[in-house]
C-alpha cells in the first residue's frame, strides 16, 4: 500500500508541477511580486519620476501669508521623506494671472504647477485661490487644504494680538500621560497591538488564497478523472483509501510548495530593491515597513510571536488537510465540475467569514462569540492567531482550537472515506444523497 500511495502522490505532483502552465503561472507570479516591491523603479523606467516636486507659485496680496504658508508646508510631516526633501517647490512671485496661466498651459503632462493667491479678507481674515492646468490628486489637494487652514487659523491668532508665549502654548502638542491598572500593560505594546491588528489579515491572506485554491484543485482533479472515466482504472489498481489518501498528501505538498515559492519570490523582490536601489519617496515607506517590524520584535508581542508563529503553523497545516479532506469527500459526490462548483460555494463562505471576522477582531474585543468562533475548525487558523496576538486568548486556548481541528480531522477520515468509496465510482445523481447516508451507516 505504501509504495502505490508513494505512487500516486508522485503521478499527482507531477501532473501539478511539471507543466507548462506552472512554469507560465509562477513566472507571472514571480514576476508581479518583484514588480509590486520595485513598481517605483517600473515607472521610473516608463518615464515617471517620484522626485519630481510639485511647483508652487504664490501670489501673497497680503504680504504676510507666504512665510506662514511656507511654515506650515514645512510643517506636515506627510510629504516629507526620510532626507527631509520636500516634495513641493515654493516660489513665491510677482507676475501676473495671464503670466502664470501661460507657464501652466506650457507646463509638460509628467509635471504639476499651481498657482495660489492669497488675498486679505475683512469678513474671513484670508481668501485663497488655486489655478492649476488640470486635476490634481488627492494627496496634494488635502495637504494643501490642511497647511492653508492652518495658516488662516495662525493669521487670525496674530491679529488678536495675543502675545508669543500664550500663542506657543496654543501650538504645543498636549502632553498625554497614559497610565494602565495592569502593572505589565505600557504604551509601546498597546501601539504595538494596534499596528498588529491592521498587519496581521494582511500576512494571512496568502493562507487564505491557498486554502481556496487547494479545494478547488482537489475538487477538479478527482471531477476530472471521474468525467474521463479514468477512476475506474486506477481503482481498480488501487484501493479507495489510498486513492484518496494521495490525493489529500499530493494537494497539500502542492500548496505549501507554492507558498514558499511565493515567500521566495517576494525575497528575490527585496533583493533585486536593495541591488538597484529604490526612488527616496518609496524607500521611506520600507524603512518604514522595517523599523514597524523592528518595533514588533523587541516590544512584548515580539517575545510571545515565539510561540504564537510555531503554533499558527502548525493550525494552518492541520487546516490544509481538513480543508482537502472535505474537498475530496464533496469532489466524490458529484458528476461533474459544474456539482462540485456549487458544492463548494459553502466553503469559500466558511473561509471568507473566517477572515473577515480576523480583520475586525479589534473591534469585538471581549465579546464572548468571537472566543467561541475562534474554536470552529476550518476558520480557527484565520482567527485564532488574530486574537492571541490581541491578547483576547492564550496558548491554551489555540491548543484546544489544534485539538479540535485534529478531531475533525479524524471524524472527516473516518466518515468522509466511506462516502469517497461509494462516490468515485457512481456517475449518476439520481438517488445520490441516499447512497452516501446508507455508506455512513455501513
Amino acid at each position: 500500500m505504501k509504495s502505490k500511495l508513494n505512487y500516486l502522490i508522485n503521478i499527482s505532483l507531477k501532473r501539478k508541477i511539471k507543466t507548462k502552465w506552472f512554469l507560465i503561472a509562477n513566472i507571472l507570479i514571480a514576476v508581479v511580486i518583484a514588480g509590486i516591491i520595485n513598481i517605483d523603479n517600473i515607472i521610473n523606467v516608463f518615464g515617471g519620476d517620484f522626485n519630481n516636486q510639485t511647483k508652487l507659485y504664490i501670489i501673497d496680496e497680503t504680504d504676510l501669508t507666504y512665510e506662514i504658508f511656507k511654515s506650515e508646508l514645512e510643517e506636515t510631516g506627510s510629504f516629507l521623506d526620510d532626507g527631509g526633501k520636500m516634495n513641493y517647490e515654493i516660489i513665491k512671485t510677482d507676475k501676473t494671472h495671464d503670466e502664470l496661466k501661460e507657464i501652466l498651459v506650457n507646463v509638460k503632462e509628467e509635471e504639476t504647477s499651481i498657482v495660489i493667491t492669497f488675498t486679505h479678507s475683512e469678513e474671513n481674515v484670508l481668501d485663497v485661490s488655486i489655478l492649476t492646468k488640470s486635476y490634481i490628486d488627492l494627496m496634494d489637494t488635502q495637504v494643501l487644504t490642511s497647511a492653508i487652514n492652518n495658516t488662516k487659523t495662525t493669521i487670525a491668532i496674530a491679529n488678536s494680538n495675543i502675545s508669543e508665549d500664550v500663542l506657543a502654548s496654543i501650538y504645543n502638542p498636549v502632553n498625554i500621560e497614559r497610565i494602565f491598572l495592569e502593572e505589565e500593560k505600557n504604551s509601546e505594546d498597546e501601539n504595538m497591538e494596534m499596528i498588529m491588528t491592521t498587519v496581521f489579515p494582511i500576512v494571512i491572506l496568502p493562507f487564505f488564497m491557498l486554502t481556496i485554491f487547494l479545494v478547488q484543485m482537489i475538487g477538479a482533479e478527482v471531477n476530472d478523472e471521474k468525467t474521463t472515466r479514468g477512476m475506474e482504472i486506477i481503482i481498480s489498481n488501487v484501493s479507495p483509501k489510498t486513492h484518496f489518501f494521495a490525493k489529500v498528501v499530493a494537494g497539500n505538498l502542492f500548496v505549501i510548495i507554492q507558498g514558499l515559492l511565493l515567500f521566495l519570490y517576494a525575497g528575490v523582490g527585496i533583493i533585486i530593491r536593495n541591488v538597484i536601489g529604490g526612488d527616496s519617496q518609496t524607500a521611506g515607506i520600507i524603512t518604514e515597513i522595517g523599523s514597524m517590524a523592528s518595533s514588533v520584535i523587541s516590544s512584548n508581542i515580539g517575545s510571545s510571536l515565539i510561540y504564537i508563529v510555531p503554533l499558527t503553523l502548525v493550525l494552518m497545516l492541520l487546516t490544509f488537510v481538513a480543508y482537502s479532506l472535505l474537498a475530496g469527500i464533496l469532489a466524490s459526490m458529484t458528476t461533474n465540475t459544474e456539482d462540485f462548483q456549487q458544492l463548494q460555494t459553502p466553503i469559500m463562505i466558511i473561509s471568507l467569514v473566517g477572515y473577515y471576522l480576523a480583520m475586525m477582531a479589534g473591534v469585538f474585543k471581549g465579546a464572548i462569540f468571537i472566543k467561541v468562533l475562534s474554536f470552529v475548525p476550518f476558520i480557527s487558523a484565520i482567527l485564532s492567531p488574530s486574537l492571541m496576538v490581541l491578547g483576547q486568548i492564550g496558548v491554551i486556548e489555540i491548543i484546544i482550537s489544534i485539538i479540535l481541528t485534529i478531531i475533525t480531522i479524524w471524524i472527516l477520515i473516518k466518515y468522509g472515506l466511506r462516502i469517497y468509496k461509494v462516490g468515485i465510482l457512481n456517475y449518476s445523481a439520481k438517488d445520490l444523497w441516499k447512497k452516501m447516508f446508507k455508506a455512513l451507516k455501513k
